[in-house]
This record gives C-alpha cells, structure tokens and sequence, in this order.
C-alpha cells in the first residue's frame, strides 16, 4: 500500500480570491509551492537560479495583473499556467540571448506543456518518496548516504569521520545502507 504525502499547495481558487484580496501569504505560499518547478525548467534549459528567480517572479506578476484586470478566466491547472508562461518566458529570453533557435514556437512540437509538467510532477513525487524514506533510515545510513551523495564526501572522509577501519569497510556500510534505503523506498 502507497503511503499519501501530503502537500500544502493552495487550491487554485485559493490563489486567486488571496491575490484579489492583496494576500501576501498567498503569494508566499504560491512561490514555495511553485518554484522548485520553475527552478527545474529553468536548470535545464541553461539557465541558473538567479535567472529563475527572475522568471518565476515575471510570471506571478503575469498572473496578479491578469487576475486584477478583472478577466482573468482559468483553462487549466494553476500550475500548468505558471508553467507555461514561465517556459514560454524563458524561451524569449533564450532566444533575444541567441542561446538558441530563432523561433521559440518551434519548441511547442517537441515538448508539449502537459507532457513536460506531467514528467515534472512524477519526478516530485519520485524526490517525495526518497525523502521520506531517508527520514525513515535512521542514523548512520541517513549521514553516510547524505555525505556520499549530496556532500560529495569521499569514502575515506566517511570512514574518517565514522571510525571505520578503512574506506572499504565504510563502502560496504554505504552498501548496506542502499539496500535499506532501497527496501523502504519501495515500500512507501
């Protein structure tokens, strides 16, 4: 059975009443629930996280005025809106940058929006579970697989820094560990 992670993403309506009403907390909530998105897009398409920023904050204003103009009508999931006008953002900036093709509808054949968020949403979910299930490792595996993975540590600073006799004692830990994380992985 597939445990449910729960998320504290706005309902769309939610969103749109907060930025008619001036809500701040709205449009907090709207970039910590959308952003990582934006940020992947962005990462993937030469970009960097400043230029993110930049995009993510273009489109949200795109959204506030549209919203305040008073015709603001929804065709699609919140999210897939920001999306598409952050991706179709980016693109212009691609190309006035001559980072790429001259025309950025060509872009429209090859990577449908719902295709692309759709792979984004499944990865999410994907970084959801692998979180949870290293929460649920427990120590030293957690540490020793957060140092090797995402600190770049090597084998010897892990057994240096676990008193392991050697980096071949600790690569097996390591091993172990991956196969617990593995299980649990699978598990949730």
């Amino acid at each position: 059975m597939k445990k449910e992670i729960k998320s504290s993403v706005p309902a769309d309506s939610e969103i749109v009443l907060g930025i008619l009403n001036d809500s701040k907390d709205v449009l907090n909530r709207l970039y910590v629930s959308y952003f990582p998105m934006v940020l992947q897009l962005i990462l993937n398409n030469n970009g960097n996280e400043d230029d993110a920023k930049d995009i993510f904050q273009e489109s949200v204003i795109v959204l506030y005025n549209k919203v305040k103009s008073g015709n603001f009508e929804l065709n699609s999931k919140l999210k897939t809106f920001i999306y598409s006008v952050c991706r179709r953002l980016w693109l212009k900036r691609l190309n006035a940058q001559s980072r790429t093709v001259r025309n950025v509808e060509d872009f429209s054949e090859f990577i449908p929006v719902e295709e692309d968020l759709e792979s984004h949403e499944e990865k999410d979910r994907q970084f959801e579970l692998m979180e949870y299930a290293l929460r649920q490792l427990g120590e030293p595996c957690k540490t020793i697989i957060e140092d090797y993975y995402i600190h770049n540590r090597s084998m010897q600073e892990i057994s240096d820094k676990f008193g392991y006799t050697n980096a071949d004692n600790a690569k097996t830990q390591k091993y172990k560990c991956l196969q617990r994380l593995k299980k649990l992985f699978f598990q949730t």
